[in-house]
């Protein structure tokens, strides 16, 4: 080297230990020098492959590319300049060294070559280099020291050397700052880029190098969200390459190779056996059975190895990055080491400390930086698989045939898009801890066995006996989690259904009892939590104690083998940082194992879907087909799978275009296959198909999307109003539009839920009708209609005059009247044609087709009657989903008006028998009408909707967390406090001991008192473990105790909730408090809050630590502090909506796909599988949409978290290289150590503090709905009633007025009624004129407004509602049964005998049907009594009554006709068990009241009439005419 220098290489003593280091002048010239070259040399080949694949057009030259280039061509050539300037001192016989010619050549042709690359780069659209911005800072940086060196040379000497080499070295200098300087600002975008339409497109595509390292692109989205909560409109667009449009296609091409190359090699493996087999007769055999075997192995193609070609590439550069970050996690525990050496060394010169410190500093906001873009690549891999994944899903969904959709269910392919994609997200980040891990604990434990030896092992057999034992936890956890998930459904059914029948619940006073069966499966439910809660305190107990346990077995080993052993400062806390780093590694494996084999699972799943059979595009020809005809089918059999027997045999047929051809035939014979095959959605297992011409499609079951009733018509086609019109008009749907609640534009619910069966029929329909194909192929489209709509449907759109005459018709059809105006009648028979051709033709041949009319035919003539049943069936079930729907019964004044009027028009109708021809007109209209229904009351719901949703954004005042300090008990609260105190003091308390125990002088190279030093320090650290136990034991009571509390007050508040918040309150609403909120406190808050103030407390100590030991620090913490404060603001607020909206936009892409699932041969019909998958994709990138910057909003904060964290580390150690005189080592040594430890915490307790204002807020919810206003007491001290009251049954309203809710109109107006005991009283009134609300006054549901009413004397406002609503007895208008047995359901609180409820079953004519049910009196209701009749349930109801029988029956009437028959048996028991009682009736038939004693008559609000039935018809007065209509006078 000194040949070739001139000079020495290296001297110790002018670099290293002198107060002034200097570098020599060789040392400069090469090494220093070289290094930017070096670099640039090894990066260029990686980076120009990289360029040549980057896409994004060429960057107009502009000013800063000029300079940028300028200042590079100057650079070149003030190097070359020196190499001329050597030549010439070579030419004037001074022969300089070699090196003065190969430094400046070598540094010339590097900058040229940067030059040439900017120009490269802007011609590739590069904005921002990373490689150059690297390049000039290095140079920049190895500059630095020659160019102090040469000011020091100078200084010292007086003059300048080498005056040429001197002024070119500066101009040099000068050139590289700037050209640091012009890099790091970007070019504009690139020209010629795709032009993107994007309104808010992602700045990172734009953004500089270094603001990418540090995600600084992100802060405008974080100020944004701070300001004001995010919306949608807020976010930005997807980068190109995150788009599902582009992964997916990657994803599906290496998809369709693999696929490819597994048939290749099949065929070579087929042909190899067959060669085998006629060459070598003798040992063919064993060959061939060899290759047969392989042929086995590897059939089938792997997802995994389309997965890795798609997405591996991006991920190692992520993987990358985590090995490079691996290595420097081991740099700060040597500097560490080195620093105490440093401190314990009182000669040794100050700037070593003050490198080391800079070093640490350097190290560990490169391993923040690094990280973090490990972090950016994995979870943007994780990410980019979701959307892979369910792109190549729902492709392949509408592509694989019918048997291999049934192998699934439609759910379970939900799964597969939904769980199983998530696996390989949450996989993708710690998939890297596979190698990583294994990495980590082999450095740290070559490291710290260089530290102490072999007893290193004792620490390591600790740490590997954990593993066991918290795997066993979590398994136990698991076992508990499922018992509780069982113990919580039941529980939100119950609620569920008590919320439903709340009202009756009400009337009957049964509160108490269901108020029970809540709170007994609550106390299941929280016994189960407790346990787990017990367990999860003990992991906790383990993952703290372990560290300090390891450290304390490695010590105590390593003190005690030999004498020796010396336990020093830089031992010690060198050993505890790596063991701080090996913590995680091996926390971690096991749980990555886990989820690679939970995810391997998945990985199975999806590749046996993905290699289903596909329908064959071919099996249908489209193009060539014999002239004239439309469709033609010769020798062809179909079936539903290769496996499965044929279902159609030899099938012919030839469709003349423009013909109407019926298909007929039995059930099962093989109708709808015949359609289907011709659509292609068989198996075509021989013969040729034809179809020439677009098709329209409408299936048997209707198919509805999730779009308004036009969109569903439209089905993506151009709109054209007059053609969309004269659907409607032909289809029958102007009617219906004129009911739904937004006409056309009417969401239509998933499944089309708010539409009867035959509009749904007719919607699919008018799709066909609308689409204006060439072919239609109906399958039964007539038989989900009335028969009057199928006869307008046939005229106007089907038929020989309907809107489709001329096109290609194919019906299968039912309906016989329908056939003689067909073309072609095709008659199946089990899957074989057994004749066709016209309707005469037909009859004439006397054979199959003529025996099915006459068996149908008979039919026909009893349909006649049947509809008026079906019709009776049709508007009970109006009934029940109006019922459904916020009980409208008593309400709305308005809805029910509408209601009752066309029930009475009804009535009335059923009433005049007679087959009249409107009867089944005003039948439609009544069913027709229900959509119509619920929007009124839901008007209330919406405005409160939106009040509901606010209080969701923005910060949570202190006031929650007071609350639910409160619930936990505040004593108890402030104990878990205290307890994490003394914890933190308890292990500060042993670190500092260890400190004290380091600085223990050294006699006669042994430590004395070592068992002392051990016994403390384990006693401190165990006692730290205890509390840690204690404290998490008492946070899990605590956090039960909440639970119980704040579930207790909610319930017991809703069962005293008056009625009327019911009605304005969709359930929905309320169960979302008892389910979703309650999971919360139970589940999520607790260990939260655990995490945050753990996370909190280690950051308090850590400051702690640092002051007491370099107490400078103190300066330091406030502006870190205030920086810290604000990352803080910014990222809860904006992560907080981010989290919200990404969980809003994911649902719908579920609920798509799944709508797809079950439409896909109508989509395929249609020719809209590309549409389809384009919507899928939107909605997948919807969801990525406000996925990405949640992702990014943790990388970001990541950074600046760990930035201050950083600081505390250059800080601690910058005044500890400072106070270093009066500091020992151990004191270095724990306050340098704990500040290595912080940032972590640092960065998870922001990120507790988002969980925490995040959940906290279901405590806020439930608050609310426990402090909703409740009616009057149940039970009044003192005044109950006598025991035997009411014991007249006298009835007395006295000017008594009501109204339903404040700010509605009076309903009853001033009322005045004197009821005898014992008389039957009818009540009747046109709708809406205060029927119900009689009953509801009488049982306080409506309180008065003024006037009172009196029972037998006793005010019944002044009793409590329990006393009162006991004492009445009420048969209510829907039956109303909860899911338990029968006796439960009659008598829920236990209070009468076997014999009293078999004589009540017997006296309601259910004796029979429970006595032959093998459980009798235990029988299990289902859910709302589904599983018995409705007439069945209102003899239920009956029998309630007759159990509870009281003086006073109040008979509602049911309003829909339940069958006749139970109406007359309920009628007859009431007549003779309730003789004596007084009776109050509401009648809608006057047949049931004209033999009472007095008939009311109200009329909007007031009594019209109060008289005998005969008076009153007499009088000729609004009962007459009532009864006129009724046909009854």
């Amino acid at each position: 080297m000194e040949a070739f220098c001139g000079s020495r290489f290296w001297d110790s003593n002018l670099t290293i230990h002198t107060d002034n280091p200097d570098l020599t002048p060789c040392f400069q010239n090469t090494i220093l020098a070289w290094i930017p070259s070096i670099y640039l040399w090894s990066a260029l080949p990686f980076y120009l492959l990289y360029l040549k694949r980057s896409k994004r057009g060429y960057i107009v030259l502009s000013v800063l590319s000029r300079f940028k280039t300028l200042f590079g061509v100057l650079l070149w050539s003030v190097s070359w300049a020196d190499l001329f300037y050597s030549f010439h001192e070579l030419l004037q016989n001074r022969t300089p060294p070699p090196v003065y010619f190969v430094t400046p050549l070598v540094v010339g042709i590097t900058v040229l070559l940067a030059t040439l690359l900017i120009q490269y780069e802007r011609l590739r659209g590069v904005q921002s280099s990373g490689v150059l911005i690297i390049f000039w800072f290095l140079s920049v940086l190895c500059a630095v020291g020659p160019f102090r060196s040469k000011i020091m040379a100078t200084t010292a000497q007086g003059h300048v050397n080498e005056r040429f080499r001197f002024t070119t070295f500066y101009i040099y200098f000068a050139l590289i700052i700037v050209e640091l300087i012009l890099s790091c600002f970007k070019e504009k975008p690139p020209f010629f880029s795709p032009v993107s339409t994007d309104t808010n497109p992602c700045p990172e595509l734009n953004s500089g190098f270094l603001s990418r390292l540090t995600f600084w692109w992100f802060t405008s989205m974080a100020i944004h969200g701070y300001k004001r909560p995010l919306e949608e409109k807020d976010l930005w667009s997807l980068n190109e390459d995150d788009t599902s449009k582009n992964i997916v296609q990657q994803l599906s091409k290496e998809w369709d190779r693999e696929k490819e190359e597994c048939k290749q090699r099949d065929d070579v493996t087929y042909l190899k056996k067959s060669n085998h087999v006629l060459n070598h007769v003798g040992d063919g055999p064993e060959e061939a059975e060899v290759l047969i075997r392989d042929k086995k192995d590897d059939r089938k193609p792997s997802f995994l190895k389309a997965l890795l070609r798609t997405f591996g590439p991006y991920f190692l550069i992520g993987s990358f990055f985590k090995l490079i970050q691996d290595l420097l996690s081991f740099v700060n525990p040597q500097l560490l080491s080195v620093l105490i050496g440093f401190i314990k060394n009182k000669d040794a010169p100050a700037w070593w400390g003050f490198l080391i410190a800079a070093l640490m500093f350097v190290c560990a906001v490169l391993q923040t930086l690094i990280l973090h873009q490990h972090f950016q690549y994995c979870f943007v891999t994780g990410m980019r698989l979701r959307t892979g994944i369910t792109g190549v899903i729902y492709r392949k969904s509408l592509a694989i045939t019918n048997s291999a959709k049934r192998s699934s269910t439609v759910g379970e392919i939900v799964n597969l898009m939904s769980v199983d994609a998530q696996r390989f997200m949450d996989l993708m980040t710690f998939l890297n801890m596979l190698w990583s891990a294994p990495l980590q604990i082999f450095l740290a434990l070559y490291f710290l066995w260089e530290a102490l030896g072999p007893s290193v092992l004792a620490g390591v057999a600790v740490m590997v006996l954990l593993i066991p034992f918290n795997a066993a936890i979590a398994m136990k956890t698991r076992a508990f989690q499922v018992e509780q998930m069982r113990y919580k459904d039941s529980r939100i059914k119950l609620m569920n259904e008590i919320l439903g029948g709340i009202k009756v619940l009400k009337l009957y006073a049964w509160e108490p009892s269901f108020s029970q069966k809540v709170l007994e499966i609550r106390k299941n439910e929280l016994r189960v939590l407790k346990k787990s809660s017990y367990l999860n305190s003990l992991s906790t107990f383990a993952w703290i104690s372990a560290p300090f346990l390891v450290a304390l077995t490695t010590f105590a080993v390593y003190v005690s083998v030999d004498e020796k052993n010396i336990l020093d400062a830089e031992k010690a806390f060198v050993s505890l940082s790596l063991f701080n780093i090996l913590k995680f590694p091996l926390n971690m494996l096991p749980q990555v194992i886990s989820n690679i084999a939970q995810t391997s699972v998945s990985l199975k799943r999806i590749q046996q879907f993905l290699s289903h059979d596909e329908l064959d595009p071919n099996c249908v020809e489209t193009k060539v087909i014999s002239p004239g005809n439309a469709i033609s089918v010769t020798n062809a059999t179909f079936s539903w799978g290769k496996e499965l027997k044929p279902t159609l045999k030899d099938i012919n047929m030839l469709v003349p275009s423009g013909a109407l051809v019926a298909i007929v035939g039995h059930v099962g014979c093989g109708k709808s296959s015949l359609v289907s095959a011709l659509l292609g959605e068989m198996e075509k297992l021989e013969g040729e198909v034809a179809v020439k011409g677009s098709v329209a499609y409408v299936p048997q079951q209707a198919w509805i999307q999730n779009a308004t009733l036009k969109d569903n018509i439209l089905f993506g086609q151009a709109p054209n109003e007059e053609k969309y019109q004269n659907t409607l008009e032909a289809c029958a749907l102007k009617t219906d539009l004129e009911v739904l609640p937004g006409g056309d534009q009417t969401e239509i619910g998933e499944k089309g839920i708010n539409l009867s069966g035959g509009q749904r029929q007719r919607v699919s329909l008018a799709r066909a009708v609308y689409s204006g194909s060439d072919i239609y192929l109906l399958d039964d489209p007539l038989s989900a209609v009335d028969s009057h709509v199928a006869k307008h449907i046939f005229d106007k759109v089907i038929g020989p005059d309907g809107v489709l005459k001329g096109k290609t018709r194919i019906l299968v059809t039912h309906g016989i009247s329908f056939l003689p105006q067909v073309d072609h009648i095709v008659v199946l028979v089990d899957g074989k044609i057994s004749e066709m051709g016209s309707y005469q033709d037909l009859l004439k041949q006397n054979k199959a087709f003529a025996e099915f009319l006459r068996n149908y035919a008979l039919d026909e003539n009893i349909e006649e009657d049947e509809p008026t049943m079906l019709e009776e069936e049709e508007v009970l079930l109006a009934e029940d989903t109006l019922s459904i729907h916020t009980d409208l019964a008593d309400n709305e004044p308005v809805t029910n008006e509408v209601r009752k009027q066309f029930l009475r028009q009804l009535s009335v109708v059923s009433s005049e028998g007679g087959e009249c021809p409107n009867k089944m007109s005003t039948k439609r209209r009544v069913c027709e009408k229900k959509p119509a229904e619920p929007p009124l009351p839901r008007k209330n719901a919406n405005e409160k909707l939106i009040q509901a949703e606010t209080t969701e954004t923005g910060t949570v005042k202190l006031s929650v967390f007071w609350q639910y300090m409160k619930a936990v008990s505040p004593v108890l609260s402030l104990a878990i406090c205290f307890l994490y105190c003394c914890q933190n003091a308890a292990s500060i308390g042993a670190n500092v001991w260890l400190s004290d125990w380091t600085n223990e002088p050294v006699v006669n190279g042994t430590q004395h008192n070592t068992a002392m030093r051990i016994g403390v320090y384990a006693a401190l650290g165990l006692l730290q473990g205890l509390l840690v136990l204690i404290c998490s034991f008492t946070l899990a009571m605590g956090g039960i105790n909440a639970a119980r509390t704040l579930h207790a007050a909610l319930l017991e508040n809703k069962f005293h909730t008056p009625q009327s918040f019911y009605d304005t309150t969709p359930t929905g609403r309320i169960i979302n408090r008892f389910s979703k909120d309650i999971y919360v406190i139970d589940e999520v808050i607790p260990p939260t809050i655990l995490m945050f103030l753990g996370t909190f407390f280690t950051s308090v100590s850590t400051m702690i630590v640092i002051i007491a030991s370099t107490p400078l620090f103190a300066v330091v913490i406030v502006p870190l502090a205030i920086l810290y404060f604000f990352v803080q603001r910014f990222y809860v607020a904006t992560s907080r909506q981010l989290k919200r909206l990404e969980s809003v936009s994911r649902s719908p892409i579920y609920s798509h796909f799944s709508e797809t699932v079950s439409g896909a041969s109508v989509i395929r019909a249609y020719r809209r599988v590309k549409a389809f998958v384009d919507i899928s994709d939107l909605k997948v990138d919807e969801n990525q949409k406000s996925y990405y910057p949640g992702i990014v909003s943790n990388r970001w904060l990541g950074i600046r978290v760990e930035f201050v964290g950083n600081c505390i580390v250059l800080f601690a150690a910058l005044f500890a290289v400072i106070g270093r005189n009066s500091l020992n080592a151990g004191l270095v040594g724990l306050s340098v150590s704990y500040a290595l430890q912080v940032t972590l915490s640092l960065n998870w307790m922001v990120r507790m503090t988002s969980e925490l204002e995040t959940n906290i807020v279901a405590v806020e919810r439930i608050k609310e709905y426990s402090e909703t206003e409740t009616e009057a007491p149940w039970i009044i001290e003192g005044k109950s009633p006598p025991e035997d009251w009411p014991s007249k049954g006298e009835l007395e309203f006295v000017n008594y007025s009501v109204r339903y809710r404040k700010g509605l109109d009076l309903v009853l107006k001033g009322i005045n009624l004197q009821v005898h005991g014992g008389e039957k009283i009818g009540i009747v009134g046109r709708t809406g004129a205060g029927k119900s609300s009689m009953t509801l006054c009488l049982f306080r549901i409506l309180e008065a407004v003024k006037g009172e009413i009196k029972i037998d004397g006793v005010k019944i406002s002044e009793i409590g509602l329990h006393d009162l609503r006991s004492r009445l007895t009420i048969i209510p208008q829907d039956p109303v049964l909860f899911s338990g047995t029968l006796r439960m359901n009659l008598d829920p609180f236990n209070k009468y005998s076997d014999e009293e409820i078999w004589k009540a079953l017997e006296l309601s004519h259910l004796k029979r049907f429970v006595s032959s049910q093998p459980s009798m009196l235990d029988y299990e209701c289902s859910e709302g009594g589904e599983n018995l009749s409705v007439g069945q349930r209102q003899l239920v109801c009956l029998a309630r009554a007759l159990l509870r029988k009281t003086r006073i029956l109040i008979l509602d009437e049911a309003t829909a006709a339940i069958d006749l028959e139970t109406d007359d048996l309920i009628q007859m028991t009431i007549r003779t068990q309730f003789e004596d009682c007084t009776v109050l009736t509401i009648a809608h038939r006057l047949n049931t009241i004209m033999d009472y004693t007095r008939v009311l008559v109200l009329d909007n609000g007031t009594i019209a009439e109060f008289d005998t039935p005969l008076n009153l018809i007499a009088a000729k007065g609004i009962f007459y005419s009532m009864a006129k209509d009724a046909g009854l006078a």
